[in-house]
């Protein structure tokens, strides 16, 4: 499979990536046990997104997808930051291949439940 130039670079320099600590939210997609998963953490500073991380397996597809989407999102207000799509993320990437259009889908998806996590509460996780 060939990915673009911004893609690889996403894949092998990823930003924001592990595991944040004293997270205000949390939002988790996909299945660890069998196949691609996202994990992001946010922390929540005057309704907006002070800082992000993610924690992901997946393609390399999966893991520039959830590079860029952090970046997106950091310090975006949250009303913002929840209509970033999928669409958003791919165009962001300068396109993905066909057969990995999906895997944007995990970063907008992980995205917003961390988001609707932390308007209902905060982590649970």
């Amino acid at each position: 499979m060939e990915y673009n130039k911004k893609i690889m670079e996403h894949f092998h320099h990823p930003k924001n990536v592990g595991a944040l600590k004293n997270a205000d939210g949390i939002g988790f997609v996909g299945d660890p046990e069998c196949g691609d998963f996202l994990k992001v953490r946010i922390k929540v500073k005057n309704d907006h997104i002070h800082d992000i991380s993610f924690q992901c397996k997946g393609c390399p597809a999966a893991i520039a997808s959830s590079s860029i989407m952090t970046q997106l999102a950091k310090g975006k207000h949250l009303d913002e930051a929840a209509l970033i799509t999928d669409e958003v993320i791919e165009q962001a990437l300068g396109g993905l291949p066909e057969a990995k259009r999906h895997c944007s889908n995990l970063g907008a998806t992980a995205l917003y439940k961390a988001i609707i996590n932390y308007i209902f509460g905060g982590p649970k996780s």
